[in-house]
Protein backbone atom coordinates (compact mmCIF):
# COMPACT_ATOMS: atom_id res chain seq x y z
CA UNK A 1 0.00 0.00 0.00
CA UNK A 2 1.87 3.38 -1.25
CA UNK A 3 -0.24 5.43 1.60
CA UNK A 4 1.40 3.06 4.54
CA UNK A 5 4.69 3.11 2.76
CA UNK A 6 4.75 7.05 2.64
CA UNK A 7 3.60 7.22 6.16
CA UNK A 8 6.71 4.58 7.19
CA UNK A 9 8.96 5.96 5.67
CA UNK A 10 8.47 9.37 7.19
CA UNK A 11 9.04 7.94 10.76
CA UNK A 12 12.20 6.06 8.90
CA UNK A 13 14.34 9.21 7.70
CA UNK A 14 13.01 10.92 11.12
CA UNK A 15 14.29 8.38 13.15
CA UNK A 16 17.75 8.46 10.60
CA UNK A 17 17.98 11.64 11.48
CA UNK A 18 18.16 11.25 15.17
CA UNK A 19 20.47 8.15 14.95
CA UNK A 20 23.17 10.25 12.91
CA UNK A 21 24.48 13.43 12.89
CA UNK A 22 25.27 14.11 9.59
CA UNK A 23 23.58 14.48 6.13
CA UNK A 24 25.35 12.27 4.24
CA UNK A 25 25.12 9.78 6.77
CA UNK A 26 21.38 9.70 6.31
CA UNK A 27 21.76 10.00 2.72
CA UNK A 28 24.26 7.35 2.20
CA UNK A 29 21.80 4.90 4.92
CA UNK A 30 18.57 5.65 2.67
CA UNK A 31 20.64 4.97 -0.65
CA UNK A 32 21.92 1.72 0.69
CA UNK A 33 18.87 0.23 1.49
CA UNK A 34 17.16 1.33 -1.32
CA UNK A 35 19.58 -0.19 -2.98
CA UNK A 36 18.91 -3.52 -1.01
CA UNK A 37 14.76 -2.81 -2.35
CA UNK A 38 15.65 -2.51 -5.73
CA UNK A 39 17.70 -5.84 -6.06
CA UNK A 40 14.98 -8.03 -4.97
CA UNK A 41 12.27 -5.36 -6.50
CA UNK A 42 13.01 -5.82 -10.49
CA UNK A 43 12.18 -9.33 -10.31
CA UNK A 44 8.81 -8.57 -8.99
CA UNK A 45 8.59 -5.70 -11.49
CA UNK A 46 9.81 -7.98 -14.22
CA UNK A 47 7.41 -10.73 -13.69
CA UNK A 48 4.06 -8.40 -13.19
CA UNK A 49 5.25 -5.80 -16.05
CA UNK A 50 5.68 -8.19 -18.92
CA UNK A 51 8.36 -5.86 -20.22
CA UNK A 52 10.50 -7.21 -23.19
CA UNK A 53 14.10 -6.40 -23.80
CA UNK A 54 15.06 -3.17 -24.42
CA UNK A 55 17.81 -2.26 -27.06
CA UNK A 56 18.20 1.47 -25.88
CA UNK A 57 18.73 3.49 -22.93
CA UNK A 58 15.81 5.42 -23.49
CA UNK A 59 13.72 2.45 -24.30
CA UNK A 60 14.84 1.84 -20.06
CA UNK A 61 14.26 5.13 -18.98
CA UNK A 62 11.00 5.02 -20.49
CA UNK A 63 9.98 1.80 -19.22
CA UNK A 64 11.20 3.33 -15.52
CA UNK A 65 9.16 5.91 -15.75
CA UNK A 66 6.17 4.94 -17.54
CA UNK A 67 5.47 1.59 -16.10
CA UNK A 68 7.51 1.06 -12.86
CA UNK A 69 6.93 4.62 -10.76
CA UNK A 70 3.35 4.14 -12.06
CA UNK A 71 3.07 0.51 -10.81
CA UNK A 72 4.34 1.22 -7.09
CA UNK A 73 4.05 4.87 -6.95
CA UNK A 74 1.31 5.61 -8.96
CA UNK A 75 3.02 8.72 -10.87
CA UNK A 76 4.08 9.15 -14.48
CA UNK A 77 7.58 11.39 -14.46
CA UNK A 78 8.18 12.59 -17.65
CA UNK A 79 11.70 12.20 -19.12
CA UNK A 80 14.60 14.32 -20.41
CA UNK A 81 17.77 13.26 -22.28
CA UNK A 82 20.09 15.23 -21.07
CA UNK A 83 23.33 14.53 -23.66
CA UNK A 84 24.20 13.80 -27.00
CA UNK A 85 25.51 10.48 -26.41
CA UNK A 86 22.25 9.60 -25.15
CA UNK A 87 23.26 8.24 -22.00
CA UNK A 88 22.06 10.82 -19.11
CA UNK A 89 18.73 11.37 -18.30
CA UNK A 90 16.43 13.17 -15.84
CA UNK A 91 12.88 11.69 -14.61
CA UNK A 92 11.09 14.74 -13.36
CA UNK A 93 8.53 14.57 -11.39
CA UNK A 94 5.66 17.16 -10.65
CA UNK A 95 4.52 15.23 -7.82
CA UNK A 96 5.87 13.09 -4.93
CA UNK A 97 4.22 10.73 -3.05
CA UNK A 98 7.30 9.89 -1.00
CA UNK A 99 6.52 13.43 0.36
CA UNK A 100 3.27 14.23 0.71
CA UNK A 101 2.93 14.68 4.39
CA UNK A 102 6.28 16.59 4.45
CA UNK A 103 5.96 20.61 5.20
CA UNK A 104 9.89 20.91 4.87
CA UNK A 105 13.14 19.13 5.84
CA UNK A 106 14.15 19.30 9.70
CA UNK A 107 15.73 22.25 11.03
CA UNK A 108 19.45 22.39 10.51
CA UNK A 109 19.19 19.41 7.36
CA UNK A 110 19.79 21.43 4.58
CA UNK A 111 21.84 19.07 2.95
CA UNK A 112 19.46 15.96 3.51
CA UNK A 113 18.32 14.00 0.65
CA UNK A 114 14.88 13.21 1.71
CA UNK A 115 14.23 10.94 -0.88
CA UNK A 116 17.66 8.96 -1.60
CA UNK A 117 15.77 5.59 -1.28
CA UNK A 118 14.60 6.24 -5.00
CA UNK A 119 18.14 6.53 -6.16
CA UNK A 120 19.50 3.49 -4.24
CA UNK A 121 15.96 1.55 -5.52
CA UNK A 122 16.90 2.63 -9.58
CA UNK A 123 20.34 1.94 -9.33
CA UNK A 124 19.88 -1.73 -7.61
CA UNK A 125 17.42 -2.58 -10.14
CA UNK A 126 19.46 -1.26 -13.35
CA UNK A 127 22.36 -3.41 -11.62
CA UNK A 128 20.39 -6.38 -11.34
CA UNK A 129 19.83 -6.22 -14.95
CA UNK A 130 23.65 -5.94 -15.39
CA UNK A 131 23.66 -1.96 -16.17
CA UNK A 132 25.48 0.06 -14.07
CA UNK A 133 24.17 4.06 -13.36
CA UNK A 134 24.97 6.81 -11.55
CA UNK A 135 21.33 7.96 -9.87
CA UNK A 136 21.22 11.20 -8.12
CA UNK A 137 18.99 13.69 -7.05
CA UNK A 138 19.47 17.26 -8.90
CA UNK A 139 16.81 19.42 -7.83
CA UNK A 140 14.37 18.67 -4.82
CA UNK A 141 10.82 20.70 -4.37
CA UNK A 142 11.73 20.31 -0.24
CA UNK A 143 15.01 22.19 -1.19
CA UNK A 144 12.82 25.38 -2.89
CA UNK A 145 13.35 23.78 -6.42
CA UNK A 146 10.64 23.96 -9.18
CA UNK A 147 10.22 20.17 -9.39
CA UNK A 148 11.98 17.24 -7.89
CA UNK A 149 14.80 16.14 -10.53
CA UNK A 150 16.47 12.28 -10.11
CA UNK A 151 19.48 12.34 -12.71
CA UNK A 152 20.68 8.89 -14.07
CA UNK A 153 23.59 8.20 -15.99
CA UNK A 154 24.22 4.94 -17.65
CA UNK A 155 28.00 4.51 -17.38
CA UNK A 156 28.25 1.34 -19.18
CA UNK A 157 27.16 -2.49 -20.30
CA UNK A 158 28.04 -5.45 -17.97
CA UNK A 159 29.51 -7.81 -19.06
CA UNK A 160 27.32 -10.52 -19.25
CA UNK A 161 29.73 -13.29 -20.55
CA UNK A 162 31.28 -12.68 -17.45
CA UNK A 163 28.43 -13.36 -15.06
CA UNK A 164 27.23 -16.48 -17.14
CA UNK A 165 30.77 -18.01 -16.54
CA UNK A 166 30.03 -18.31 -12.69
CA UNK A 167 27.34 -20.50 -11.97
Amino acid sequence: NKDLFVLTYGALVAQLCKDYEKDEDVNQYLDKMGYGIGTRLVEDFLARSCVGRCHSYSEIIDIIAQVAFKMYLGITPSVTCNNSSKNEFSLILEKNPLVEFVEELPAGRSSLCYCNLLCGIIRGALEMVHLAADVTFLQDRLKGDSVTEIGITFLKKRDEKKYRGKK
